[in-house]
């Protein structure tokens, strides 16, 4: 799934956090805004209440079921800046996106 399929779908899943702004930041592929205020997903880049950053291929294997997310965080392969609750929510989000 590329990027933007992955923000098209969480949108239409309403895969955001009420009243929160959570930035999953890819490096250089780029982010994705998942806009609890706005009430919306969009791939712009902007202020976040938490910013989860994580190389596009690891996500890819969370979002696949291949690679859980506290292992990840254990491993250093998923880094939380700001509100650790927010990120808790993380495998809501990959819920609502897996096939």
């Amino acid at each position: 799934m590329q990027k933007s399929e992955m923000a098209a779908k969480l949108n239409e899943a309403s895969a955001f956090v009420p009243g929160k702004r959570v930035k999953l930041d890819f490096g250089d592929a780029g982010v994705v805004m998942l806009d609890g205020v706005a009430q919306q997903v969009t791939e712009e880049d902007g202020a976040a209440d938490t910013s989860i950053k994580v190389e596009w291929s690891d996500w890819e294997d969370m979002a696949a079921g291949k690679l859980d997310g506290m292992t990840a965080f254990m491993q250093g392969k998923l880094k939380v800046e700001g509100d650790m609750s927010n990120a808790m929510q993380l495998q809501g989000v990959l819920a609502k996106i897996r096939t």
